[in-house]
């Protein structure tokens, strides 16, 4: 670890010098080059979105009925082309008890052009479920059932939890020294390249800024300030017939000054928010809401966000 640690400080150093030397030596190609990266980090930082779950059965070792959630997700490089294997990330069997019942979920994820893709064609779309099934068999050395059936819901178990689950949030230090070698592979490529030309000027404290919270995703959260769990009222609103048609959220978050210091998170059941290093708030929602009519609002002068979520 101590070898390592000093071999990433190193690159690091030599990071930072190279930055140094492009922005004194060619200003243009910097700022062409801190917009791509802005722009690949964004991409890179970007949560799995669901898209279906379905149900089949784990057969051997023991018997067990088993979810598996198709995610879409921006950081899954697309195929090269239509006759190159098609790259899957597939996260970690987790089992979950609900009353009597208790099953297991596994998170899937494919690049957002291939389920597109699906969606238009059901023989892609069941070749696609075979080839997850058959990787999940691989890897955990399970049996499968044949037959499958899709359900209503996109999810099975928390969006929280998928993503966690998906972007690997307990990222050793290997991990962590592998990519940042493959980073400035391709930092020194990118520098090199004769296509870089000028786009956007940024000021320096914006860049240093997302460099910081690109490090903060990849830590592990053992290392994490804990943060308090804010006061909050969640009430269902109702039409004109006693009908309930939305739910609002209000939540206090005394000490924010800024929307951009907030995160959130909503799927049909569940909700997180997360404020600064101040605040984290998750709920289960007690009915599925609408999330593309899902609205926020923050009023900077009370440091209150309202959320609207308008029920399925």
């Amino acid at each position: 670890m101590e070898i390592s640690s000093k071999g990433l400080l190193t690159q690091v150093t030599q990071f930072w010098n190279l930055l140094d030397d492009l922005a004194e030596n060619d200003p243009e190609r910097y700022e062409k080059f801190i917009q791509q990266q802005l722009k690949e980090g964004k991409q890179f930082c970007s949560a799995p979105e669901p898209q279906f779950c379905l149900e089949t059965k784990i057969l051997k070792p023991r018997e067990k009925t088993v979810f598996i959630n198709f995610c879409q997700w921006k950081r899954i490089p697309a195929p090269q082309s239509a006759i190159h294997p098609v790259p899957i990330s597939v996260g970690r069997p987790e089992d979950i008890s609900e009353t009597s019942d208790v099953y297991t979920v596994i998170n899937v994820a494919y690049h957002p052009d291939i389920l597109q893709a699906a969606d238009k064609d059901q023989i892609k779309k069941d070749q696609l479920i075979r080839m997850a099934m058959k990787c999940i068999e691989e890897r955990f050395q399970f049996t499968l059932s044949f037959s499958y059936n899709i359900i209503e819901h996109k999810i099975k178990g928390s969006f929280l939890g998928m993503k966690q689950n998906l972007m690997g949030i307990h990222t050793d230090a290997t991990d962590f020294t592998e990519k940042r070698e493959l980073t400035l592979e391709q930092i020194n490529s990118s520098v090199n390249s004769p296509d870089c030309l000028p786009q956007l000027k940024l000021p320096k404290t914006q860049i240093s800024g997302k460099t910081r919270c690109l490090i903060e995703e990849i830590c592990s959260t053992e290392f994490q300030v804990e943060k308090k769990t804010p006061n909050y009222e969640l009430k269902i609103v109702k039409d004109l017939n006693e009908k309930p048609v939305k739910m609002e959220l209000m939540v206090e978050l005394p000490g924010i000054e800024s929307v951009s210091l907030c995160e959130l998170s909503v799927s049909e059941d569940d909700l997180l928010i997360e404020a600064s290093d101040k605040y984290r708030l998750h709920l289960n929602l007690p009915e599925p809401v609408d999330t593309e009519r899902t609205t926020a609002k923050f009023f900077k002068e009370r440091a209150i966000l309202i959320i609207t979520m308008p029920l399925i």
